[in-house]
């Protein structure tokens, strides 16, 4: 018997689960990251997961997005045979305007940051679409979908490689891992596709995140296929890499890894690795002619009430009257207190000011000793001073330092993850200094902005150069003015640790 599936039922529930991803976590991941943060033994990746769970938890609370980063939306469709959809457009028209409508939904505003032209003009398109679609056609009279909601720094981590058939797979991905930095925002997943070609590879790597964390039951039941095998082996392997959560050291950099794969060429041996971030969202629902299959909000017993302390020797911060003669007394690993005004912008705000200061044109702010968080936050609701605003990536804003630190007089940075070499080395030079927020507390961060306003760019949309006046915001000294990098200190401290407690 046929079933039918009405265009707007599909539209709503695509609404909703995209709604619904942006503010809660799987409960399977808020219980693995809790598992990991009590036995973490390292003090500084300890706190970040502390962060993590309290944003958590907030934004289940109060339906605002867990990342300003809401991500690039990927939908797997598994249309039963007996299924007739009755739509007066393309069912890709279809789900977009599920997409559309999550995205600008009024009481929970999400950002977008699908750009049309990606190669030229590189334009907003303003409501997210469109969407990475995958359909599959499998036997039955229903409709299963899941919805996905990206983040752009943990795709941009994506690896892929064309192996040789006697290529160990494990031998690669520890070798990727440590390439990938933090800028995926570890504690995470990672999802390996193995075989088939090229695209398959990668398709494989994504549909893998979206199954959930059981990588403690696989250890009590062992193996029982290749695939499994690599799940069991790249956990520990990957876990003992030291990376830690925001790459800062520790016992656990992943909290489940998936192996999926697919018949391949004889002489060919395609793998790719996906990672998730802190900001793991992902949905199923199943449609089947009755209308909108809606999502079921968890209960907020399953999140664990965290408390985060700041330690006694916390150092508090005025930016309005700090200068680089104090900055060179702050130390790596340090936690600072910021308070007072800042100036934000990341890659396409760097592009322009860059390109004006190579042109001899006068900047639209005045950047001497100030310091520049590298963000781009959710539009407020309601009575919000800003929407979430948490950090992006800074290695994307590493061929910029120099020429900035150089021309403007920058004092600091703030992002996430680490800094590259060139970044780093113009940071000692100049004896400027980067601070690290949490990747995946942006509703946490945007509680201690109390102020927030467009200066420049206003064109730019989430890119745009705002002023922040902060209290109390929460960060770790990653770079120091001498160079000196806890993104590099802090993981091979812990890798060394680690194998050393194994070898008792």
């Amino acid at each position: 018997m046929t079933t039918v599936i009405r265009q707007d039922d599909l539209i709503e529930s695509v609404a909703d689960a995209l709604q619904f991803i942006s503010y809660y976590h799987p409960k399977d991941f808020i219980q693995a990251v809790y598992e990991a943060y009590q036995k973490e033994e390292s003090q500084a990746a300890k706190d970040a997961m502390a962060q993590i769970l309290i944003n958590s938890r907030m934004c289940a609370q109060g339906h605002r997005p867990i990342c300003q980063d809401t991500g690039i939306v990927t939908v797997f469709v598994n249309v039963g045979m007996d299924v007739k959809f009755e739509c007066d457009q393309p069912l890709d028209d279809v789900i977009n305007e599920g997409v559309r409508r999550a995205y600008t939904h009024p009481d929970n505003v999400l950002r977008a940051s699908v750009l049309a032209d990606p190669d030229g003009k590189r334009q907003n398109t303003k409501d997210n679409t469109p969407a990475i679609i995958h359909y599959k056609m499998v036997p039955g009279d229903k409709v299963e979908v899941h919805v996905a909601a990206k983040g752009g720094g943990s795709e941009a981590k994506s690896k892929f490689a064309m192996l040789n058939p006697s290529d160990s797979v494990v031998d690669w991905v520890l070798k990727m891992v440590p390439q990938m930095g933090a800028g995926w925002c570890p504690p995470g997943m990672l999802g390996i596709g193995i075989g088939g070609t090229a695209e398959k590879a990668m398709e494989l790597a994504k549909e893998a995140l979206l199954d959930p964390i059981d990588i403690h039951d696989l250890k009590e039941r062992g193996a029982s296929n290749r695939a499994e095998e690599l799940r069991l082996e790249l956990f520990d392997k990957v876990n003992d890499l030291g990376i830690g959560a925001q790459g800062l050291g520790g016992l656990t950099t992943v909290l489940d890894v998936k192996v999926k794969d697919y018949p391949t060429h004889a002489a060919n041996k395609p793998v790719a690795i996906i990672p998730n971030c802190a900001a793991t969202r992902h949905a199923h629902f199943t449609l089947d002619g009755s209308g909108p299959s809606l999502q079921t909000p968890p209960s907020l017993e399953d999140w664990p009430e965290i408390t985060w302390e700041v330690g006694e020797n916390v150092r508090r911060v005025n930016l309005d009257t700090v200068t680089p003669e104090d900055v060179k007394e702050w130390q790596p690993g340090e936690t600072v207190l910021l308070s007072g005004k800042m100036l934000t912008g990341r890659d396409a705000a760097h592009k322009k000011m860059v390109d004006m200061i190579e042109k001899g044109e006068e900047l639209p702010v005045d950047l001497k000793g100030r310091f520049i968080y590298y963000v781009g936050p959710v539009d407020p609701v309601r009575e919000e001073v800003v929407g979430p605003a948490g950090p992006t990536t800074a290695t994307r804003m590493d061929k910029f330092t120099h020429t900035m630190l150089e021309k403007t007089g920058l004092t600091g940075m703030i992002g996430k993850a680490e800094r590259g070499q060139v970044a780093i080395d113009a940071i000692r030079e100049f004896g400027a200094v980067y601070l690290m927020a949490v990747g995946g507390s942006a509703y946490l961060v945007s509680k201690a902005i109390k102020h927030a306003e467009v200066v420049a760019f206003p064109e730019l949309g989430m890119e745009a150069i705002y002023e922040f006046e902060v209290e109390d915001m929460p960060v770790t000294v990653a770079v120091d003015s001498r160079g000196s990098s806890v993104h590099q200190t802090g993981p091979a401290e812990w890798h060394d640790k680690i194998i050393a407690a194994k070898a008792v």
